[in-house]
């Protein structure tokens, strides 16, 4: 006979209650996906607070063109990461918002008409030509002539993406990975408007490299000597997938919060829940571990402030 859990509570909110009452309140509720933010909140705070613990934090590049830049910049500067893992989209866009700005917009705009101004649109929000391809060429080339002339003409991702970190400014979450030593690593930099850049540099320069293999020893000088390791996935894609694949070296995740709106019944790697992984031996029996189903700018800035009050 299968045991229940405990009654389910109704939840009880007034102008007073704090949003980590609001997070156990929903621990209790029995109510669908309220119950895996709860769980999500809870082995996000223990993971931070472990000091054995190797955390990763993976993000797909879109949410950088949107406020939730800030957010990702912000746990990054409290240093609750030790590694990251996204997209070439999310260097672009961090660039691109530094020197520019993007514009809010709606998904039912005639894309006809923006793309006779000139405006790219990304979901509901604009972003100006002026503001994307041209200004990332003009930055790129001059950072990357930079390097080569002091010298470096074999790079990895994480060089690249410190070395960009390094010429921003304290709104860009490249800029607060290199300044607290946190490498951002990008396995498919070649998919996006800095790996073109790169490739172009190339051109003119034969003997200026990108060496790939120098992330995977960046990351397994990480993950071989960990103790323990977490990871909180934004999204799915090549950003979760790197993370996953990295930890079945030291036998899986011990923490793994997982967000995404993506459904399993096409077998999509996004669509995997975090359990999935446990039999790929990614993810350890015993992991703390829950997925998400949820957009991930709609509820990021909720569980932010809620990590905030449990720290």
């Amino acid at each position: 006979m299968l045991e229940a859990g405990p009654p389910v509570k109704d939840l009880s909110i007034n102008p007073n209650t704090k949003i980590t009452d609001i997070f156990d309140q929903m621990s209790k509720s029995g109510g669908f996906e309220s119950r895996n933010l709860a769980e999500g909140l809870d082995i996000l705070s223990t993971m931070i607070s472990d000091k054995t613990c190797l955390k990763f934090l993976s993000f797909v590049g879109a949410v950088v063109s949107t406020g939730t830049r800030g957010i990702i910049r912000d746990m990054l500067a409290k240093k609750w990461f030790d590694v990251v893992i996204t997209t070439c989209g999310a260097l672009d866009h961090d660039i691109a918002r530094h020197f520019s700005d993007y514009k809010t917009g709606s998904f039912t705009m005639d894309d006809s008409q923006l793309a006779d101004e000139n405006i790219h649109r990304l979901g509901n929000v604009l972003v100006p030509m002026e503001s994307y391809g041209p200004l990332i060429e003009e930055k790129m080339q001059q950072i990357l002539e930079e390097c080569y002339k002091s010298g470096m003409k074999e790079i990895s991702t994480a060089d690249i993406t410190r070395e960009i970190g390094k010429r921003l400014g304290e709104d860009s979450f490249l800029f607060w990975a290199q300044k607290n030593n946190i490498p951002v690593i990008v396995p498919g930099i070649m998919d996006g408007a800095v790996g073109s850049q790169i490739w172009m540099f190339s051109q003119k320069h034969s003997d200026f490299k990108l060496n790939m293999t120098q992330d995977a020893n960046t990351l397994s000088g990480l993950v071989f000597k960990a103790e323990k390791s977490g990871a909180f996935m934004l999204g799915g894609g090549i950003s979760k997938h790197h993370t996953l694949w990295w930890n079945q070296y030291r036998e899986g995740l011990d923490y793994a919060v997982y967000i995404t709106t993506a459904q399993e019944f096409d077998g999509s790697l996004s669509g995997a829940l975090v359990r999935e992984a446990i039999s790929w031996g990614k993810v350890t029996q015993e992991a703390k571990q829950t997925t998400i189903h949820s957009e991930i700018t709609t509820t990021l800035p909720f569980l932010y402030l809620a990590i905030l009050g449990k720290l």
